[in-house]
């Protein structure tokens, strides 16, 4: 099968044959029906401080995926051909499908685990599957199960793109109050279609809100500093966004206003099954750009220049 492999940083992906992947004991493969394109690739390709996710190069990048199972491996009792799924990117030993030793969904199969394994309901697409996969569970995870999200919470979201867009929403169906910042203003112009009591370029713009949570789904230091001058008093901040890998930040703030800082990574099994049930509704059907997998290097260098609205996602059947 042909995949785009990653060399290192500095140098594009490159469209190569590989061997198809074969299911060993308490694995499965799937056929990847739709794979998610995200700014962290954008981030391996260009600044070298990513490369230590990476043990193994070359590798199929590709760590939002959905598909369809086509073999099934001693061990997976509680799986079969021809099962939908969405494929939970982080494994329990710390390695991840499209990182580390497990190649991804820049291709047209995958190997994977027990650990990922997700039912995608009939009702969802394999593009809103993917999507979910990462940007969606990682979108949930940083503001429910670490944010602590209650219901009647007012809430700040920097950043409305692939993650953000599904982090505000979800805040909003679960009955929170949401402010959110974004400097693109086409993605401002969706604050009607999310449900936000109020839009801004900069999050500092709701500091009279007295926000007690924060979650920063940019991270490009700027925003970072900002939710801390915004945060009201033992106000919390969730950074998931690397959009740089450094920030500076007014300890003043940090320690007078006893604020607290927590790192939200990727999400659980668990939450990937929460979001489905709450995409079936239909009242989260974040926007989705679909391409063809050969396109996939244009794809990222859409992200790369900024301005994406929703998330880009390549359908294998295109």
């Amino acid at each position: 099968m042909k995949s785009w492999r990653f060399h290192g940083t500095g140098q594009p992906l490159t469209l190569e044959e590989v061997p198809d992947p074969h299911a060993g004991p308490g694995e499965v493969v799937v056929d990847v029906k739709s794979a998610g394109l995200c700014h962290s690739d954008v981030g391996a390709l260009d600044d070298p401080q990513w490369m230590k996710s990476f043990p193994r190069i070359p590798m199929t990048f590709g760590h939002e995926n959905a598909g369809v199972i086509s073999e099934v491996g001693p061990g997976t009792e509680d799986w079969k051909v021809g099962d939908r799924v969405g494929l939970a990117p982080v494994m329990p030993d710390g390695d991840a499908i499209g990182y580390g030793a497990w190649d991804g969904g820049y291709g047209p199969k995958i190997r994977a685990t027990k650990a990922n394994l997700v039912r995608l309901p009939d009702e969802l697409s394999f593009e809103l599957g993917a999507m979910a996969t990462d940007a969606g569970i990682t979108s949930y995870h940083a503001m429910v199960t670490v944010g602590g999200l209650k219901k009647g919470m007012r809430v700040g979201v920097i950043g409305l793109g692939g993650l953000g867009y599904i982090g505000a929403r979800v805040a909003v169906l679960k009955g929170a109050e949401v402010y959110a910042a974004d400097i693109s203003p086409s993605s401002r112009e969706l604050a009607a279609e999310i449900g936000l009591a109020g839009v801004a370029e900069s999050i500092i713009e709701f500091a009279d809100k007295d926000l007690p949570l924060i979650v920063d789904y940019a991270g490009f230091g700027t925003t970072t500093a900002q939710a801390m001058e915004t945060l009201g008093k033992s106000g919390t901040l969730v950074q998931v966004g690397l959009g740089r890998l450094q920030a500076t930040v007014n300890t003043q703030a940090l320690i007078f206003k006893q604020l607290r800082i927590f790192g939200s990574l990727s999400g659980t099994q668990q939450d990937l099954a929460e979001l489905y049930e709450l995409m079936r509704s239909g009242a989260l059907n974040p926007p989705i750009n679909r391409i063809a997998p050969h396109e996939i290097p244009e794809g990222l260098d859409r992200l790369r220049k900024g301005g994406v609205v929703g998330r880009i996602v390549a359908a294998y059947d295109s």
